[in-house]
């Protein structure tokens, strides 16, 4: 059983285990890429920022996330990607995955989809981008981080 991630307080303190630069690398059909993710606290800790940096051999993908408290009182993001995507969701269910993580749904143009963040035995982080389908949650990418800062 991995240790549990020290959550800090209030509904963004889910955060805190995923503070600082984090990096991965893996192998796909574009080839190999490199990626960074690097969260920091944003207005006294009211927001917090995701700059993601995909390497893609020279050209790169970029993002740039939002999360916060909404209107409603629930923990949300707004991404905007370097492509002129944008999407958005909010904090959802991940336990199914692992007991601490730390996962979100967006309904996409393609449908919903859920993006989730879980600890690893060695202080690495896991990261997943899944799409809902009628048998259950298909895994598509799945990424392990390791601190980089």
């Amino acid at each position: 059983m991995t240790k549990p991630w020290k959550k800090g307080r209030g509904k963004l303190g889910v955060f805190d285990p995923l503070m600082g630069t984090w990096a991965a690398e893996s192998e796909t059909p574009m080839g190999r890429v490199r990626c960074t993710r690097t969260f920091a606290k944003m207005s006294g800790g009211k927001w917090i920022t995701l700059e993601a940096d995909w390497d893609l051999g020279g050209k790169h993908y970029i993002e740039h996330a939002v999360y916060g408290v909404d209107e409603t009182g629930q923990v949300s993001f707004w991404s905007f990607t370097s492509d002129g995507k944008r999407s958005q969701g909010s904090l959802t269910d991940g336990t199914d995955i692992h007991p601490e993580a730390i996962a979100f749904e967006a309904l996409m143009p393609a449908g919903l989809a859920r993006m989730t963040y879980w600890p690893s035995e060695d202080g690495s982080v896991n990261w997943a981008v899944e799409s809902k389908t009628k048998k259950g949650w298909n895994r598509f990418t799945q990424h392990v981080y390791r601190k980089s800062d």
